[in-house]
């Protein structure tokens, strides 16, 4: 029996594209044992994974380096066959270079990279990071990537049928970045001709931002949610939307996860970063603008390095899906 460990100890969406690997290590190796490293927080999103024999959990805002060394600890004294890390920061690397595993595997990128036995090149060069991914365990597997997926209990489904009695749509209006993030009068105007009930979804720091949202809007059928549904209870929701509308953020890979609908809209950033949807049903939302300041960096800006925002402020409304 192999023994597999996964570590991502990044966000929320780099945990969720993550779990390819575990659908496909678990196609190629059936009788494996899969462990998950991540870090504190996102736990809830693989608990209920029926393909992963045990999740640890690294604590980064309490005590970060003592939780550092006891994962080491931990990770050591189960001496996997396979490390396999996604996370392309020190931190993750020396816990895989010390890890005492039979085989250290990571990205080049990684600056304990040269203590692993295989390393990969991690290039934003239009590939989605599922395949960057899947490219660490093509030799023990194949080329070909697997969709990421999350396990919904019955309890999660149970929990939000009561939002189910008419069709309606999911808008994950926020972002922990700015310049990521689709302004609120351009949400205003979608939700202007949208005709359906409306979630609007997000952690509890957007609850305040959807309230505002809620209350300038000319729709009255909406509902701020908000805060109020764990990770998997939101994908639960988002599953059977007509249509749901994310930044991109970590919504959008909620519903990569469950195969829901969505229009996914890039402002600052790119698609071609590789953290596109990945749904049977989806669109990208940009702008048709060539902006040479376009894309301003990987990930987003607490402001518009130039002041216009022109990257999300030309974007249509007509540009998105309205079923």
């Amino acid at each position: 029996m192999s023994k597999f460990l996964i570590i991502q100890t990044a966000f929320i969406g780099d945990v969720i594209l993550a779990t390819a690997l575990v659908e496909k290590l678990a196609i190629n190796y059936p009788a494996s044992k899969i462990d998950f490293l991540l870090r504190k927080g996102n736990e809830s999103l693989i608990l209920g994974n029926p393909k992963i024999n045990e999740v640890l959990i690294w604590d980064k805002s309490n005590n970060k380096y003592a939780g550092l060394i006891q994962n080491i600890k931990k990770v050591r004294k189960e001496k996997y066959d396979y490390v396999i890390n996604l996370h392309r920061f020190a931190s993750s690397g020396f816990i895989t270079a010390f890890s005492g595993g039979g085989q250290k595997i990571g990205f080049r990128n990684n600056p304990f990279s040269f203590l692993f036995n295989r390393v990969v090149d991690h290039k934003m060069d239009g590939q989605h990071e599922t395949e960057r991914n899947q490219k660490l365990i093509a030799d023990i597997t194949d080329a070909q990537e697997s969709c990421p997926k999350l396990y919904l209990a019955e309890i999660d489904y149970s929990y939000v049928i009561k939002y189910k009695t008419e069709p309606y749509y999911c808008i994950a209006p926020c972002s922990v970045w700015y310049t990521k993030q689709f302004p609120k009068e351009k949400w205003l105007e979608l939700i202007a001709v949208l005709n359906k009930k409306i979630f609007l979804l997000g952690g509890e720091t957007d609850f305040d931002a959807c309230n505002d949202l809620a209350n300038e809007a000319k729709n009255t059928a909406i509902i701020n949610l908000a805060g109020q549904l764990t990770f998997l209870q939101t994908a639960a929701l988002m599953k059977d939307a007509q249509m749901n509308y994310v930044n991109d953020s970590a919504p959008l890979h909620l519903a990569s996860s469950v195969n829901a609908p969505v229009n996914a809209v890039f402002c600052s950033t790119i698609p071609e970063f590789g953290f596109g949807p990945l749904s049977q049903k989806s669109r990208i939302i940009q702008s048709t603008l060539a902006l040479e300041c376009r894309p301003c960096g990987i990930h987003g800006h607490r402001k518009c390095p130039k002041g216009h925002f022109k990257c999300a402020s030309t974007i249509s409304i007509d540009q998105f899906e309205k079923p």
